[in-house]
Order: C-alpha cells, then structure tokens, then sequence
C-alpha cells in the first residue's frame, strides 16, 4: 500500500500549485514524488498551525501508512523553536516516521527521492518505480562522462589533425609488397569495407569511409577501427549463443575470418516501432501495414512505442531494393530451408536480446539492428559480417526516452543523420556529378558521436592509431594461406 504523505513547512515554501519554479517547495515535491515516483496522496500542512489542530490531524492519522516531512530552511534561520516543537509532537503523538529535509541543501528531485525510499519499505510498486528512476540516473551520469571524456581536447586533437593531414584509411594506400613466395591478394572493394581473398580465410578491411545516398559523403577520422573493434567485440561476446566467423584482428581496422556461403537475407531485430526508410516497421504501419513481416500489427501504436515483444522482421537481400518478407515465405520462395532458417532465427532474437541487456547497462537502448549469417565450408552456421555497430544498429540514451516520449520528442540519439540532412539541404545527393566537401566540424563532430559509443558500448578507452594504414598489408600477409 502507497504511503500518504504528510508534508509540513513554512507558508512561503508551500508553492504554488499552478506555476513551476525551480525552488523547493511542498508543491513541486508533491509534483516530482507523483511523475516519479507514483506518489500521488500528498498533503501539506503548516508549521504555523495551531498545536491542538496539528495534534488532531495526528490521531486521525494513526491507523493510516502514513510518513510526515518537516520542510525546513536552515539558509533563511528557520524559527528553529516552532521546528524543535513540531518534531517532539510528532515523536511523542504519532506511531508514523517522521524525516526533516531542508530545501537549501537538496534539490526537489532528492526530497522526493528521500520519501520515496522510505515509502519503498512497505511498498512493491514504490520500490519499483525508486529502482527505474536510480538506474535512468546512473545511465544518464554513463552517458554524460564518456561525452565529456570525448570532447577533451586530446580526442578532439587528435581527430582534428587526422582530418587536416588527411590520414583516414581509404584502402587505396594498402601496398602488399611483391614476393615469390605466395600471390599478392586482390582487393574487392565495397561501399565501407574492402575485402581480400586469403585463400582458406578473408581479410575484411573496415575504411573510414561514410556513405550515404548510395554515394561517398565523407572520410570520417577513426570511424573505420571504431566499426571493426565494436564488431570484435560483440562477436566475442555473444560466441556463446553461436559461433561467428571472426579468426583475428590483427589491426584495428582489419579482421581475418572464415570463408562462408552468406545466407540472401538479413536478419533484422526490432523492439521498437521507428524507422524511415522503406522497409522500416514504422514506415509501413504509418502507410497502413498491418501484417508486417507475418506479425499482426495492432491498432493504436505510435512512433518510437516500445513493441510488445522482440520481432523479427528479415528483408531480402536483393540486387534491385531489399523488401520485407515473413518466415513462412522466405522457405516458400526457397531463400532458405527451414531448419537453417529456425537456427539463424533463434540466434538473431538471443543475440538481440543479449545486446539490449548489456547496452542498457551501458546507459543505451540497442533499438533494432541486422544480422547476417553464413556457412562455412564444414556447414557450420556463423554469425557473419558485423555486430551492433553504430552502423548496423540503432542507439537510444536510455535516461531521457521515457521523458522524451512522453512530451512527443524524438529519443535522443548518438547517431550520423546531421550529416546527411547537411548534404541533402546543400546539394541533389543523388543527382549531382559532384557533392561538396563535408564541413570540418561536422566531419569532427561524427567522429567524436562513433568513438563516444565505441566507448559507451565496450568501457574501453579509444586507442588512437592515426597513419596505421601503411601497416595493413604487412599484417594481413601473415594469414596467405
């Protein structure tokens, strides 16, 4: 049962109940402990009142859960008497507990708090809902020192001088020196990573190269190591669920994997109804989906809701446009059996729900991602291609969702769309022969955003290797078979 609260000060920290203020007052802790907290049944008393009219309000109290703050204001010198005789009447009288909390050392937020721990006690619901609010704090305090960590002027200098002496790793200056002992690679190039044919294994190199509007926008400082070493991360993280390709990262922004036959669909995970391109759950049910993927849609679901259980919603991975299909057609038009069809499936929701479980830790929520599967040459099944990365994911600061949603704001996010919204406002990205040339800070700024959620994901500090391009080759001779 909730506790009723019982708040007692002085007339001028009563409040006003119809205007907000930044000050401690009874009315905005009664505000704070109901949006917070669930507190609801919150009354305020004065300090002034009579004794005899106090002590009556006492004993009708006495069967009730009740809990009394004396509000005070040691700043102002308080009359510490009409305090000192309140507190005794309280002691002696009432069976409930009384805390004295002063509104010059503590904000509204941490009076509520207060109270809200004590009513916890008795109280599930309140336990609760003081749980939820401490960990939202501790994600926004997560959150807010590794931003603050990646605008010291060492990351930023170091991003900066990157951009300026134009070091990022295109995969043009890769030079595999020629010798008679084993052939030199041949390098397949894509949209962010290159590939090399190793013989029993592949090289994949992540560039630090950003696309966007199927064009190249930019060269984004440390965005290639920051791809490749997230995605060696989860693989080594989740090789408990199913095992990957990964073989070695023997530089920051190549790995070495097993040779596998990709499966033509992407295993895409979602736990959220957002999304704008088109073949985005909320790009189809806006237009009036309402079976998406095989999954029966509700009506009344707005953008950015949380989805009543994790779906799996796989697109075709097809040479014209990708499109959305279901499970049962994806084994009728024969993209894949149904066995390996069940074991990619199963593995893509336990992978997903494993990420969300630690990025929530991290302070983030891991919104929807894509997987990709393959075999290898044994038949065995892999998690293939990369993991949870900025660019394969979808990110959410996990304080502010609930608030943010709530008053019809888009969740913050830590992501590269400004870039493209610059390119889209400046210029025809599709139909101009040439794009102009990415501003500086923008470049920059992305590139602090994907080193900060390499470092909110994995708790480990960045390692700058800025001209390690030139090392690339040398480490990747080591595996020719």
């Amino acid at each position: 049962m909730v506790a009723k609260i019982v708040i007692i000060c002085e007339e001028e920290f009563v409040g006003d109940p119809d205007r907000t203020t930044n000050s401690v007052t009874a009315h905005s802790i009664g505000f704070s402990l109901k949006s917070k907290f669930g507190i609801a049944d919150v009354a305020n008393r004065l300090i002034s009142a009579p004794a005899d009219r106090l002590l009556t309000t006492i004993r009708n109290l006495e069967k009730e859960n009740v809990v009394f703050v004396i509000l005070i204001n040691g700043e102002s010198g308080q009359k510490s008497s009409d305090v000192s005789s309140l507190k005794n009447l309280l002691k002696i009288e009432s069976p409930s507990p009384v805390i004295c909390l002063s509104s010059c050392s503590l904000s509204t937020d941490e009076c509520a708090l207060s109270i809200a721990k004590l009513c916890a006690l008795s109280c599930s619901k309140v336990r609760s809902a003081v749980s939820h609010h401490l960990a939202t704090k501790r994600q926004a305090r997560l959150v807010d020192d590794i931003q603050t960590h990646t605008k010291s002027s060492f990351y930023l200098d170091q991003i900066e001088h990157t951009f300026d002496s134009k070091n990022q790793i295109t995969g043009n200056n890769v030079a595999f020196v020629d010798t008679t002992t084993c052939s030199i690679p041949i390098r397949l190039e894509g949209k962010v990573r290159d590939r090399y044919d190793l013989g029993h294994s592949l090289a994949l190199v992540t560039t630090d190269r950003q696309s966007g509007f199927d064009r190249q926008l930019a060269k984004v400082p440390f965005k290639g190591q920051v791809l490749n070493l997230t995605s060696a991360y989860w693989f080594e993280k989740t090789a408990h669920i199913i095992p990957n390709h990964l073989i070695d990262v023997p530089h920051p922004n190549v790995s070495i994997v097993k040779k596998c036959t990709p499966f033509p669909i992407e295993f895409v995970v979602r736990s959220y109804m957002t999304g704008s391109t088109s073949t985005s759950i909320w790009k189809n049910y806006d237009s009036g989906v309402r079976n998406y993927c095989g999954h029966e849609l509700p009506e009344g679901m707005v953008k950015n809701q949380k989805l009543w259980k994790l779906l799996l919603t796989p697109t075709t991975k097809e040479e014209e446009h990708d499109r959305p299909i279901s499970a049962t057609q994806i084994v009728e038009e024969g993209w894949m059996n149904q066995i390996d069809f069940d074991v990619c499936a199963k593995a893509a929701l336990e992978v997903f729900a494993f990420g969300q479980q630690l990025a929530a830790e991290r302070g983030l929520i891991l919104v929807d991602t894509k997987y990709e599967f393959g075999k290898d040459e044994e038949g065995n099944i892999l998690l293939i291609d990369e993991v949870h990365t900025p660019d394969s994911s979808r990110y959410w600061l996990a304080s502010s969702y609930t608030e943010r949603i709530s008053t019809g704001l888009e969740p913050e996010n830590i992501d590269k769309e400004f870039l493209r919204l610059w390119f889209a406002k400046n210029c025809n990205p599709y139909e101009d022969e040439v794009l102009p040339e990415a501003p500086k800070d923008l470049v920059v700024e992305l590139s602090r955003r994907y080193i900060s959620l390499y470092e909110m994901i994995t708790w480990k500090d960045f390692k700058f290797e800025e001209g390690s391009e030139g090392k690339i080759a040398s480490n990747i001779m080591r595996f020719i078979a």
